[in-house]
Order: C-alpha cells, then structure tokens, then sequence
C-alpha cells in the first residue's frame, strides 16, 4: 500500500458539490492498494498513520502521534486515490498497472479505514470510485510518502 501523508488544520472532501467528509485540524491520507496487496498490509499501514510522529508537541517539534492526542483530537481524512500508483518514466500518459482491480482497491481501502478506526483514531472519508473534489490548509507543510511492501507485513 502507498500513502502520501499531510499534516492539516483542516480538509474536506466533496462529491457532486456536497462535502461528504470533513476534518478539523489532524492528518489528511491519500491511500492507493498495489495489486500484490495482501489485506494485512492495510492494518500494519494504519499503526504507521496512527503512531507517525509529525504532530507538533508543547515546544513546536515533531514530537506527537495521533495515538499521543486525547480520543477527541485523533482525526484523519481517508481518500482512495489509485494514481499514487502512476507510472510516467517511460511516456506521458501515466500506467496505472500497479495498482489493485477495483474490488481488490476498494477491499483495501475500506481494511485500511477500519483498521485506523481500530486504532482509536476518527475516520472521514471520501467515497471510493467517485469524481472527488479535496480542499485542505496545509499545516506546516508537512507531508510524507509511505510505502508498506506485501512482504514487509
């Protein structure tokens, strides 16, 4: 699974014109399913997204998780986005092979979200498959890529 990872002070997504997720200050995740993904690696990345310490402690450094903040504060807005999987090093128009058939995609990323509810974390989230609009206020800006390999769960 892939994640590119932003710390926010606040995100929303929409479908159709209507917001159908909204978070207040905590971290916006992109989230892409490889096609070799085994459910088990949406677990292990939900521990990553959970226990990542780029929130800001008393003193202003990277010093906090999500898992580090009262129950209230612990938010996250997941969106399925399958191009994190592009691949443009050979022409212009990006190949999207890597990346899991739809059921599979969907399966992942739905394992992913309640993998990080599981966690104790507050999920929004987009809606898979759809044409979605993501507004979001970069907080820092800090913003991570994450790889979790099939073999590495």
């Amino acid at each position: 699974m892939r994640a590119v990872i932003q710390r926010v002070r606040r995100a929303e997504v929409s479908v159709d014109g209507q917001t159908i997720g909204a978070i207040p200050a905590g971290l916006m995740v992109l989230v892409a399913v490889h096609r070799d993904d085994r459910l088990d690696s949406a677990a292990k990345l939900a521990r990553k997204v959970a226990t990542l310490r780029i929130l800001a402690d008393e003193a202003g450094k990277m010093n906090r998780s999500l898992a580090d903040l009262p129950a209230e504060k612990r938010h996250v807005l997941a969106i399925s986005n399958f191009t994190l999987y592009g691949d443009a090093r050979k022409n212009r128009r990006p190949s999207f092979m890597l990346s899991a058939p739809y059921d599979a995609g969907r399966a992942g990323y739905e394992a992913f979200v309640e993998a990080l509810r599981a966690e104790g974390v507050s999920v929004a989230t987009g809606e898979f498959g759809a044409d979605m609009q993501v507004s979001l206020v970069n907080d820092g800006p800090v913003t991570l890529i994450m790889d979790i390999e099939p073999n590495d769960v």
